[in-house]
Parts: C-alpha cells; sequence; structure tokens
C-alpha cells in the first residue's frame, strides 16, 4: 500500500507542471473573454474650469494672412483655461489693426480675451480709443474713446457694448449713458438710461 502511494504522488508530481500551465491558460482565456472590448464607446470627464497654465509679464501677437500684426496683447499675469479657451489677464493692454492699419487700444486692471484676440472684455478702469482717420466727403471717422468699469470690444466687426454706465468721446462731441452699443462699421450708436451728451458746432 505505501509503495503504490509512493507510485502515485510520484507521477502527481511528474504531471503537476503541466496541469498547473493548463489552469493557467483557461485563465487567461477566461479573462480576455471576460474582458470588455478596447474599442467601445470612451466616457469623457468634463473640463473642470480651471487654468491649464499661467504666464508672467507677457506679450502675444497674432498675425493676418500678409503677415502682418493683427493684435498684441500684454499683461502682468494671465491664466488659461481649457474649457472656455479664454485668457484671463491682469493690467491688459491691447493694441489691434484693422484691414486699413488704423489702431485701436485698450487697456483694463482686468481682461478676457479670446483665442485671436478678436473679442476682449475689459473690467476696471477700462478704456478703449480707436484711431479716427480723415476721407473725402462723409468717408472719414474721428477719434473715439470709451471709458468705463466695463466694455465688450469686438475688435474684427469694429462693435463695442457695455450694460455700465459709460463715456464716450467722438471727435469734440461727449456722452454719458447707463448702457451703450456703438458699430463702428454701420455709424450706429445707442445709448440707454440716463443719456446726457454734448455736441460741438461743426467748425468749417
Amino acid at each position: 500500500m505505501t509503495g503504490h502511494l509512493r507510485d502515485v504522488w510520484e507521477r502527481f508530481l511528474l504531471f503537476f507542471p503541466l496541469v498547473s500551465m493548463g489552469l493557467l491558460a483557461l485563465g487567461t482565456y477566461w479573462l480576455v473573454r471576460s474582458t470588455p472590448p478596447g474599442d467601445g464607446p470612451v466616457v469623457q470627464r468634463p473640463v473642470a474650469h480651471e487654468p491649464d497654465y499661467f504666464l508672467d509679464e507677457f506679450s502675444v501677437k497674432t498675425f493676418d494672412g500678409a503677415g502682418r500684426v493683427r493684435t498684441e496683447v500684454h499683461g502682468s499675469k494671465a491664466r488659461h483655461y481649457p474649457d472656455t479657451l479664454w485668457l484671463e489677464v491682469d493690467r491688459i493692454r491691447v493694441r489691434s489693426f484693422d484691414e486699413q492699419g488704423r489702431m485701436t487700444t485698450a487697456s483694463a486692471e482686468r481682461g478676457l480675451t479670446n483665442e485671436d484676440a478678436s473679442e476682449v472684455q475689459l473690467m476696471g478702469n477700462a478704456v478703449l480709443v480707436r484711431d479716427g482717420h480723415s476721407g473725402q466727403g462723409d468717408s472719414g471717422s474721428p477719434r473715439m474713446e470709451y471709458r468705463g468699469e466695463f466694455l465688450h470690444a469686438f475688435m474684427n466687426t469694429e462693435r463695442v457694448e457695455s450694460n455700465k454706465p459709460v463715456q464716450l468721446v467722438r471727435g469734440n462731441d461727449r456722452f454719458t449713458a447707463d448702457r451703450m452699443e456703438f458699430d463702428n462699421v454701420e455709424q450706429v450708436l445707442l445709448l440707454s438710461g440716463r443719456v446726457r451728451g454734448t455736441l460741438m458746432p461743426v467748425v468749417n
């Protein structure tokens, strides 16, 4: 009996590695069959409103198709938010040029700008100045200056809006209002709320 048990034990030890490898292969096959396919839909987590990079004492320029500077943004500090693709800038300074080369400058304590600086929101001591230009007949445009605690400027379409009190200087004329919308291309000015204006006579 003892000899028979010894013979069985030796046979077991002889085949044990083969049996173990078989069990391991079966376990691996089961895991592969149980794992969901990798090409299924991937659930992406929403991007949080947190800055993904910072800038200090920076200057960013954008160019048109001819290589000319279209906009230039300066600031003391900036934070970029990947969820909105906007840049929040402290002590913002902006220079923008239209297709005729006329310059618009803007400054404020804080600002928000999109990636190409075509849209700028100015907050705190906001000032925006658009250069005037001379032209034949009525084609000229006077210098425009806007001041307020908030200004929303659309650089490419030459529009300026504000839902807060604003001061506007157009050439020698001066206006104040609670809200403003101005389209420089269409030469349309909308002032609402408490509106005050001083119109200077045109001197030929």
